[in-house]
């Protein structure tokens, strides 16, 4: 089994039904998808057990649900996979291949968001660029690791935000990501609802905050107040 797709969930009974069936087709080539819930209190368990291969809850968290689907999987590439987030067709192939022909431990897609405001091909594309010249990843390009590497250097951090950028960080001490052109679609949701240039500036200061020694807890308390995550 060489892939496996983790979706970390909390209280997604909305959607979790069209997420996990647009991994339908990467299930029937053999991929292994683990749905790790944080808890839910909606119908979210129930809808997912029948459409994915393992279950898990685990302490409530993105970052503590992640490494509990990790350490559940088989797969000797793991794929972490926002529950709003959809991967470009053949994505499984993209990933082992392009891993494989690169000879890199990890990789991200490029990402496209999803909404009718005009700014938000503009805010993806920078995102797109941002993590080439960087080598960061971020959740909604849909990192991918292989296993071994994951193992190596101690999975995600165990904060409540900012974890994927501590997890690229790790990883570039292991080589430089593979950016796979190929676009994942993630909701544009959280940037039409709280506002798309509120939503930017708001995520400009929190990494900025970070960057200079903010403390990933004090951060996502602000953050509680924009958009919500498990």
């Amino acid at each position: 089994m060489p892939l496996s797709i983790i979706v970390p969930v909390l209280n997604e009974e909305a959607g979790i039904v069209a997420t996990l069936q647009a991994l339908s087709a990467l299930r029937a080539r053999g991929a292994e998808v683990i749905v790790a819930d944080g808890a839910s209190h909606d119908r979210t368990v129930a809808l997912a057990r029948p459409l994915c291969d393992r279950l898990i809850v685990a302490v409530r968290g993105r970052a503590s649900q992640m490494n509990a689907g990790a350490s559940a999987a088989r797969g000797e590439i793991l794929l972490f996979l926002h529950a709003d987030t959809r991967l470009p067709e053949h994505a499984d192939r993209l990933v082992m291949d392009g891993l494989e022909r690169s000879g890199r431990a990890w990789g991200r897609f490029d990402v496209r968001i999803d909404g009718r405001h005009p700014l938000l091909p503009v805010i993806a594309a920078m995102m797109n660029l941002r993590s080439r010249l960087t080598g960061i990843a971020t959740g909604d390009q849909a990192i991918f690791v292989a296993t071994a590497a994951f193992a190596a250097i101690g999975g995600y951090p165990d904060i409540s935000l900012m974890e994927d950028i501590v997890l690229s960080r790790r990883l570039k001490r292991l080589g430089r990501p593979l950016c796979v052109p190929a676009r994942a679609l993630t909701s544009g949701r959280r940037w039409e609802q709280y506002g798309v240039m509120r939503t930017m500036l708001t995520m400009w200061r929190l990494r900025l905050a970070f960057f200079f020694g903010a403390a990933p807890d004090k951060l996502a308390a602000r953050y509680g107040h924009g958009p919500r995550r498990p």
